[in-house]
């Protein structure tokens, strides 16, 4: 392969997987002049293989990835691939996201809890991303099996709502004293985070590769977290039996310290429908058309 050759593969991989904003930026990651990306890029984008803001045509992609060096005829290089690996990178962000707010909260740091914030719009900027990577599929491939890939839609948002949980923490933590959280509730809560972040990586797995054998972990965490979620409530209610309420802000403290618990189950729930989108998915068994919450 030649060099130049080599390099455009490089630059086309980072902007599937990296979400770069600028050319600067790819120039940086792979240590050549902002120059040369111009160069390279510069007839993809004219031929709209490569879209503003560096979102790659799939479609267009597999028909330019042969001259290149690259098979786009297997399996593991197809638009499906692609988008999931897109999926696999926002999970990968959304827990880095989660676990900078939750640690943000046991440390009660706030410059922590601000950077959780701001990784919120770059988990936005991916879920638009591959909103138009899924609408682009559906649209130049007529043979695309429509409901199937809608599904990855679905899965990002997903992710979306996750990581909007996490700025739970992160808005807790510069609003409100963290260090005054009781040590019992904040057990409960680090428990709660364990088996939430398993939850997630699992219910991920089962999508991304077919494994429905961990439905049963899956529920198991679930009915962990809300065994978890009712101690840490009847913690916060008998706390707040002893207090006094003189400044009405430590009604709110509490309100917002229960919200927390909740975030969690939330999150949860999120995860089984993760799950129940996957067995759709690969199965071909349709999902229940109630709403969890009304399920017995």
């Amino acid at each position: 392969m030649k060099k130049n050759n080599k390099t455009l593969k490089d630059i086309l991989d980072i902007i599937l997987y990296d979400n770069p904003a600028t050319q600067d930026e790819i120039a940086q990651k792979l240590g050549v002049s902002r120059r040369y990306v111009t160069q390279l890029l510069k007839p993809l984008i004219d031929k709209k293989i490569v879209k503003r803001a560096y979102i790659l045509d799939l479609k267009k992609y597999e028909e330019f990835a042969e001259p290149i060096g690259e098979d786009f005829s297997s399996k593991d290089h197809s638009a499906t691939f692609l988008i999931k690996g897109m999926l696999q990178t926002m999970e990968e962000h959304v827990l880095k996201q989660l676990k900078t707010a939750f640690t943000a909260l046991i440390e009660n740091n706030i410059d922590k809890a601000e950077l959780a914030m701001e990784m919120d719009y770059t988990t936005n900027n991916m879920f638009e991303k591959i909103r138009s990577s899924v609408d682009t599929v559906v649209s130049i491939d007529p043979s695309t099996q429509f409901s199937k890939t809608l599904i990855f839609n679905e899965i990002a948002y997903d992710l979306e709502r996750i990581g909007d949980y996490s700025d739970h923490f992160s808005k807790f933590t510069i609003n409100e004293n963290t260090e005054e959280v009781n040590e019992a509730i904040l057990d409960l809560l680090k428990s709660m985070y364990k088996s939430i972040n398993k939850m997630i990586q699992n219910s991920m797995k089962a999508f991304l590769n077919g494994e429905l054998s961990l439905k049963g972990d899956i529920m198991d965490l679930e009915e962990k977290i809300h065994s978890l979620q009712k101690k840490a409530l009847n913690c916060i209610a008998i706390e707040m039996a002893e207090t006094s309420f003189e400044d009405k802000t430590e009604s709110t403290y509490y309100i917002y310290l229960s919200r927390l618990v909740k975030s969690f189950e939330r999150i949860g729930d999120i995860c089984v429908e993760i799950l129940d989108a996957a067995t759709e998915f690969h199965k071909n068994i349709p999902r229940p058309t109630v709403p969890r919450s009304f399920r017995k």
